[in-house]
């Protein structure tokens, strides 16, 4: 028998025409993510210019980034849902138009309100791809492989924080540009990768003639009959109700919170922490803008591996993978913490930050489609989401009312540790 044949939540009539198409699908919704954080994490970067051009606090700036990560939290709850009932591949493609067009917006702010309004707006378009493309991924792959093909949608997402790291210092360091250009220039990818995906994605597997996947993943067999019997006509509601019933779900949004706060906490923060302080001093050999693309590199290889390691070691028992990860970048947080500002060896520290911090997300985005449903995919994936958002922008205000505090900006370190703890030990309930 052919393997593709053999595959969880497969049928197909022909099957290596059917894989060929399945791989399709998710290079696809790579490819569109990949240019999506050039939407929404280049903030950090052009910090220190809004600072010097309005003057205000890193306070003030941390909460104009959680305005923008609340706003997401609510997208993310709606447009998950809008996925289940539209289908993926319009909401993620409209959503890259519209990132595009906000991120323009924000570039002619001339003060708080003109910053903090259409970045925020910009928040909740930016929430029109993950879940989305999440949605459509779940209807053309099955639960037994879905840890790999989630870690590859992750790393396209860790590499979209690579990409979204390097066009901002090309912006200011190759092209000299000041920093209303970071959200003007990178963001064109964004939209022409919305577009590609608009003509060559198809939402499910009976779009092309093939019969639709047989192994939905439903843990519950509760929500599998109800799913089964319900099919394509259960309602929003219905749906959200079925999510927000889900314990296992709820626990994994709570340690998907503190992971993303982690998270958040490295992406804002440590291009002020490495712009800020004066490595020319020191032992690097690398200029700090530079240094600070590490971090990013690290979030997408462990991404990548964390799928690999919670299907094939832990037998998709995501909640260990998660576990595992999260304490080893608490403990590569604290050595980061430890190192000083110009320290070389900080680009490995910084690199497994990026890591082990970032790697569970592959793993918590599996769950989704393994706990409710490909049906459901959209909409518990938009209520992890907001979970995740809604903690990551608590900590914004926080961590900039700290540094402006202490003007110590290695304690972000410090943050991001805890907030990994915190995920860890949420974790050990996910248990399924």
């Amino acid at each position: 028998m052919n393997r593709a044949q053999s595959l969880p939540g497969i049928a197909v009539p022909t099957a290596p025409s059917f894989r060929a198409a399945q791989w399709r699908m998710l290079l696809a919704a790579m490819l569109c993510y990949l240019f999506f954080y050039t939407g929404r994490q280049t903030f950090g970067f052009a910090i220190p210019g809004i600072q010097a051009e309005f003057g205000l606090s890193k306070e003030t700036l941390g909460w104009v980034s959680a305005v923008m990560l609340w706003a997401y939290a609510i997208g993310q709850a709606i447009n998950g849902n809008l996925a289940d009932k539209f289908g993926g591949r319009r909401i993620m493609s409209l959503g890259a138009v519209l990132s595009c067009a906000a991120n323009w917006v924000t570039s002619f702010a001339s003060g708080i309100a003109s910053l903090i309004l259409p970045w925020g707006i910009n928040g909740y378009f930016q929430a029109l791809g993950w879940a989305p493309g999440s949605r459509l991924l779940s209807n053309w792959w099955g639960a037994g492989e879905r840890g790999k093909v989630y870690g590859f949608y992750v790393f396209a997402a860790g590499c979209a924080s690579v990409l979204s790291y390097v066009t901002s210092v090309v912006v200011l360091e190759v092209l000299q540009l000041e920093w209303r250009w970071i959200f003007r220039l990178p963001v064109l990818l964004m939209l022409a990768g919305g577009i590609l995906f608009y003509f060559v994605a198809r939402e499910r597997p009976q779009d092309l003639g093939f019969e639709p996947l047989n192994d939905t993943g439903v843990a519950n067999a509760e929500d599998k009959h109800r799913e089964a019997a319900l099919g394509e006509d259960e309602t929003s509601a219905q749906r959200y109700k079925a999510v927000l019933k889900n314990f296992r779900l709820i626990i994994a949004a709570v340690s998907l919170g503190f992971q993303n706060a982690a998270r958040y906490g490295l992406i804002v923060w440590v291009p002020v922490h490495f712009l800020g302080a004066d490595w020319k001093s020191g032992d690097s050999w690398v200029d700090p803008k530079w240094v600070t693309v590490a971090l990013p590199v690290g979030m997408a290889v462990g991404a990548l591996s964390n799928g690999w390691v919670s299907d094939k070691l832990f037998g998709s028992k995501r909640y260990k993978a998660i576990m595992l990860y999260m304490v080893l970048g608490a403990a590569t947080s604290v050595w980061m913490w430890s190192l000083p500002a110009h320290s070389t060896v900080g680009l490995v520290a910084l690199f497994l930050c990026g890591f082990f911090v970032y790697g569970p997300a592959s793993s918590f985005w599996a769950l989704c489609p393994d706990l409710v449903g490909a049906k459901r995919a959209g909409t518990a994936t938009g209520v992890m989401n907001f979970s995740s958002y809604l903690f990551a922008g608590l900590a914004e205000p926080f961590i900039g009312g700290m540094l402006d505090s202490t003007g110590n900006t290695s304690l972000i370190f410090v943050v991001v540790a805890a907030a990994c703890i915190g995920s860890a030990t949420v974790a050990l309930f996910i248990r399924r």
